[in-house]
């Protein structure tokens, strides 16, 4: 389990977290979901650690590693996509592994990684966070940038993780890349989570999220 009594970040004056408060209970995926800008990515970089902030989060045992995949991961110039995931496994002391069994995307794992398109990039971090065996996975706009087969592989992923009692933290501006695997998804606007909603009220989340994000831009909008 991992909770969250209210984390607050800022930088100099810009407050992107005013008081984040949730609980994420073992095994279950939990969406976030907001405008860009909305402290999504400063939340999920305090969660892994690599973010300073106030407040408190306390991650079980249980759920650790964690595995964080950034939104726009980037890489050394010179090593290839297998340097960098034989690299990843070894940091963890991973010693036995098959980095071309583990190529679910069909990279091109003797090209260098930071060549890649943006997609592709991500679809290698995503490769190694797999690769590392990690029990907590935050997931940081996985779909965004990726192709239409790359999202389907990615959405059996992430239901294959929980199959085998793991958690997920995952982030989309767009709901509905979340609403048929998530078991609760939290709005997130301004730094702070104005909604909850279980799966069974995915409905009201998404008239909730249109008429705060989109209704008020097409209503003023001049034809």
């Amino acid at each position: 389990m991992i909770e969250l009594n209210d984390v607050r970040k800022s930088y100099g004056k810009l407050e992107v977290l005013a008081g984040v408060s949730m609980t994420i209970h073992t095994g279950n995926i939990i969406g976030l979901v907001g405008a860009n800008g909305a402290g999504k990515t400063s939340l999920f970089r305090s969660i892994a650690g690599i973010e300073s902030y106030e407040g408190k989060i306390q991650i079980a045992e249980e759920c650790l590693p964690i595995g964080l995949l950034l939104s726009n991961p980037d890489y050394l110039t010179k090593m290839t996509a297998k340097e960098y995931l034989t690299f990843m496994c070894k940091a963890r002391k991973i010693e036995s592994f098959d980095v071309d069994a583990a190529n679910i995307f069909e990279l091109p794992l003797s090209s260098y990684a930071s060549t890649f398109s943006t997609g592709m990039k991500k679809k290698l971090a995503l490769t190694a966070l797999l690769m590392q065996q990690n029990n907590f996975f935050i997931l940081d706009e996985p779909f965004s940038g990726v192709d239409f087969e790359s999202n389907l592989i990615i959405n059996h992923v992430i239901k294959k993780i929980q199959e085998a009692g793991k958690t997920i933290l995952i982030s989309s501006h767009i709901l509905s890349s979340l609403t048929d695997i998530c078991d609760t998804i939290h709005f997130l606007n301004k730094g702070r989570i104005e909604q909850s909603v279980p799966q069974s009220d995915f409905s009201e989340l998404q008239k909730t999220f249109e008429y705060q994000e989109f209704s008020p831009k097409i209503r003023d909008l001049k034809l």
